[in-house]
């Protein structure tokens, strides 16, 4: 799992050079069984056992983040030091474009 901020988008190259394989958004059908958390909710922290967690570069330029917590209706303030701990991610990565001013322009 990635968390990027909402206006990056995935960079396949840059995705496939890091991971070794195409980013792909899981089937909807599959995301509750897998994460833990149904569509429109899925949090980075409190997933199931053995999902990977990385933290995309976009999200930096945030002092807080408004991650979804369990379901459609529900988020939560925290701040990327906090974020980092609950989600227990491997690593920050860049995986992301059109998030900044020198890309979009």
């Amino acid at each position: 799992m990635v968390v990027a901020a909402g206006d990056a988008r995935i960079d396949n190259g840059k995705f496939k050079r890091l991971f070794g394989e195409k980013a792909h958004m899981m089937p909807k059908e599959l995301v509750e069984e897998m994460t833990g958390h149904p569509v429109g909710g899925v949090c980075p922290f409190a997933v199931k056992a053995g999902v990977k967690v990385y933290l995309d570069e976009s999200l930096k330029r945030f002092d807080t983040v408004y991650p979804a917590a369990g379901n459609s209706q529900s988020g939560v303030e925290l701040r990327l030091d906090e974020l980092e701990k609950a989600s227990e991610a491997l690593g920050w990565v860049d995986v992301c474009k059109d998030w900044t001013d020198t890309e979009s322009g």
